[in-house]
């Protein structure tokens, strides 16, 4: 990943706008920045989530806090707490995402 044409700054996640995207069962709300064809994210997954697409998108995901579930299309399944992560290539191995309780990501795709 090359990044150009970023200056310095801050982001206050606070004051950056929500949109909702619903899932198969809960809610994804999302704040959303984009640098130069980056696009960052501050996910909050409401308990009961289960994402409604097989997702091939490429991503570099963290668990801020909470418990998230990856579930891969070929039957693996990941379970990542706080401070853990996972990355993903653009096309890979499709997976989608759920929690029973509840988690917050920041996203990098």
């Amino acid at each position: 990943m090359q990044m150009h044409d970023i200056p310095f700054g801050t982001t206050d996640w606070s004051t950056v706008p929500a949109s909702e995207h619903r899932g198969e069962t809960g809610v994804a709300n999302w704040r959303t920045r984009e640098f130069g064809g980056i696009r960052v994210r501050m996910v909050e997954y409401s308990p009961g989530y289960l994402a409604d697409h097989w997702c091939s998108k490429g991503h570099i995901l963290l668990v801020l806090s909470g418990e998230l579930e990856t579930e891969l299309e070929d039957g693996r399944r990941f379970t990542m707490t706080t401070g853990q992560s996972y990355q993903v290539a653009d096309g890979a191995e499709p997976h989608r995402s759920r929690t029973t309780a509840g988690a917050r990501l920041f996203i990098d795709d």
